[in-house]
């Protein structure tokens, strides 16, 4: 089975700003764009389903892919961001800052955990769990429509990065074999120096 991990377009949390994670937010005007051009890309690549985390912005980007490939959309609740930002999450960069110095720095090291946050073992954890469903499933190439996080969670698994660069609607193809997955290409991927 080959699976294609997608990230979704631009969103209204990344021009204003704020501390995203498992928050919901919609797909910018460029980020509907960047969607369409990705479909255009893929539209050759014999996808035959589309998984899709339940956040408003990768459910718009998913649908977008969708009507481009001809192709049903499943929900997989954790294919969802890790919510890392805990109390932060929704607000503006600048006014996390303010009310809770020193926690922007905290979570520069996506290992560590603060109040109302998902600890990175579970996280990963529970990705992996829902890729390994979505692998065991009888299908040939799919796609998984998702987030910077969960696609960066999979990559630290197999090349052991501590942080990866991940571009708007950028995707990451992968080959199962057997239990485990191996890449064989990134586009808009790369290993934050």
């Amino acid at each position: 089975m080959k699976i294609y991990l997608i990230r979704h377009g631009e969103t209204t949390g990344d021009i204003e700003d704020r501390y995203g994670g498992d928050y919901d937010d919609h797909l910018t005007e460029l980020g509907r764009k960047e969607a369409e051009d990705l479909t255009q890309k893929v539209k050759d690549f014999g996808i035959e389903k589309i998984f899709c985390s339940p956040r408003i912005r990768a459910k718009e980007t998913a649908e977008i892919l969708r009507k481009g490939l001809g192709c049903d959309i499943e929900i997989v609740n954790d294919m969802r961001e890790r919510n890392q930002y805990g109390i932060m999450t929704g607000m503006v960069k600048s006014e996390a800052k303010e009310k809770y110095p020193g926690l922007p720095e905290l979570l520069k090291d996506y290992r560590n955990t603060i109040e109302g946050a998902e600890s990175d073992d579970d996280f990963s954890n529970r990705v992996h769990d829902a890729l390994a469903k979505i692998a065991a499933m009888n299908h040939k190439i799919v796609a998984v429509v998702t987030h910077g996080g969960p696609i960066k969670a999979v990559l630290r698994k197999i090349k052991y990065e501590f942080d990866y660069k991940i571009k708007d609607c950028a995707f990451a193809e992968m080959e199962v074999e057997g239990t485990k997955l191996i890449p064989i290409r990134l586009e808009g991927i790369e290993p934050k120096t």
